[in-house]
């Protein structure tokens, strides 16, 4: 993990694998609240006792929102990093933004239409396509399509779960932790629209923009956003031990927070 690699020893990495994804299927019935997905990673996150750094991209970044804003755990994050959290009802009320809502609603139905009909195949080419944005097309190796195939039922869940989100806009604004946001310059515009929404609303965010990146800027362009994000972990460390100099012991600042 090249972000663990950045952090060094500082931080203590617990990077679990969302329901329905990778070596962890669910419960039986997935998730369709971004709320049931933060209470499948409680166990998780109750592993460590220290601070939390939320650190999440895409889907992840909406489950990492959702924690930081309205969970049990909100009270224990130090730190937010969001890169491209897909949030679309944020830009649900703006006249300006609705078409970009209902353009990532239009994709949501169809992709879901075709994982009914059983095909597999177009639902995870639409999907693709979309989160493209306006990079060159991406080719899928065989493995990475055989994953994306084993896995295409959750887009329907997930798709629910972030269409069925309320209140992000006074949520966000409610945020009173450092928050680092970044957005690429050729992921679909709709990501790149909520980043610079949430930039508006939450005090005191600091946001990154690359014009040169895609939707999957973690991995294309880590050499540069892992820096930065090691660097914004460190900052809300030393902001919370001057905070907390006075009347917490040394020794609770040597404790390892938790990175997602």
């Amino acid at each position: 993990m090249r972000l663990a690699a950045a952090l060094g020893s500082t931080c203590r990495i617990i990077a679990p694998d969302l329901s329905g994804y990778g070596n962890n299927p669910g419960p039986f019935t997935l998730p369709t609240t971004l709320s049931q997905e933060v209470e499948l990673l409680a166990d998780r996150l109750n592993q460590s006792a220290g601070p939390i750094h939320l650190v999440g991209h895409s889907y992840g970044g909406a489950i990492a929102f959702k924690i930081a804003t309205a969970s049990a755990f909100a009270s224990r994050v130090r730190s937010l990093t969001l890169i491209e959290p897909v949030l679309p009802t944020l830009l649900r009320e703006g006249v300006a933004d609705r078409r970009l809502y209902e353009r990532f609603a239009g994709v949501a139905q169809d992709v879901c239409v075709d994982l009914w009909r059983g095909l597999a195949l177009e639902a995870i080419d639409k999907f693709t396509d979309f989160w493209n944005g306006s990079g060159p097309p991406e080719q899928l190796s065989p493995a990475a399509r055989l994953r994306m195939i084993e896995h295409a039922d959750k887009l329907a869940f997930d798709f629910t779960a972030v269409l069925a989100e309320e209140n992000v806009e006074r949520a966000a604004a409610a945020l009173r932790v450092p928050t680092l946001l970044f957005s690429g310059g050729l992921s679909p515009y709709l990501t790149q629209r909520i980043v610079e929404r949430l930039a508006s609303i939450i005090d005191g965010a600091d946001a990154r923009h690359l014009p040169a990146a895609g939707h999957m800027l973690p991995i294309s362009h880590s050499t540069i956003i892992n820096p930065e994000i090691a660097r914004h972990i460190a900052r809300a460390d030393e902001l919370a031990g001057l905070a907390l100099a006075s009347s917490q012991p040394p020794a609770w600042l040597l404790q390892p927070g938790l990175v997602q």
